[in-house]
């Protein structure tokens, strides 16, 4: 898996404390964004697959995050033919076939 920028995000989760109160710790993850293919302006859908509508268009360099991935149409791209889509904000999906992510399986948790 190649990435080059990793961002630590940091948020709260609530617990019980044994007295029955709720206090708060911090979660930290590292969330990694994987470059878009050079000279590419990369269409953003709004589900898994070419016939859902394009809701943005990513400038080329852009890098993105992969929160989870889900098989869809089959695509090819500067980086071979797969039928993996990318989910990279809610209801946004871009081909894996134009993201480097350096595997050509899946490389984050099945989108539920």
């Amino acid at each position: 898996m190649s990435a080059d920028r990793v961002e630590e995000v940091t948020g709260a989760q609530e617990t019980e404390a044994a007295g029955g109160g709720v206090e708060a710790q911090a979660v930290t993850a590292a969330l990694t964004y994987y470059p878009v293919a050079p000279g590419v302006r990369l269409n953003v859908r709004s589900g898994p697959a070419t016939s859902y509508p394009i809701v943005k268009v990513l400038p080329e360099g852009t890098k993105v995050p992969i929160f989870c991935q889900t098989p869809g149409t089959s695509v090819t791209g500067p980086y071979g033919t797969t039928n993996i889509w990318d989910n990279i904000a809610d209801g946004q999906f871009v081909s894996d076939a134009y993201v480097r992510t350096g595997s050509d399986g899946y490389i984050a948790p099945r989108c539920a």
